[in-house]
C-alpha cells in the first residue's frame, strides 16, 4: 500500500473517489470566488491539499489493481 492509499483510509476521511472529488471541485470553485478572509481561504487550500491526496490514493489503488491483472495476464500467458 503506497503512502497516498494509508492516508486515504486514515480515519475520519471514509471518502470515496467521487466524494473526495466532488468536494475538492467545491473547494476549488470558492477559493476561486474569492471573497473570503485570509484564514478561511488557508483552510480551504489545507482542506484541497488533503481532498488531492485522497483522490491521488484511489487513482494510485487502481492504477495498482490494472497493472497486477495485466501482469497476471502476461504470466499465464507466456507459460
Amino acid at each position: 500500500m503506497t503512502d497516498a492509499e494509508k492516508r486515504a483510509s486514515e480515519p475520519g476521511d471514509g471518502l470515496s473517489y467521487e466524494q473526495a472529488r466532488a468536494e475538492l471541485a467545491s473547494v476549488v470553485e470558492r477559493l476561486e470566488a474569492g471573497g473570503t478572509s485570509l484564514e478561511e481561504s488557508l483552510a480551504l487550500w489545507e482542506r484541497g491539499e488533503r481532498l488531492a491526496e485522497i483522490c491521488q490514493g484511489w487513482l494510485d489503488g487502481a492504477r495498482q489493481r490494472i497493472d497486477a491483472v495485466r501482469q497476471a495476464r502476461e504470466t499465464s500467458g507466456s507459460t
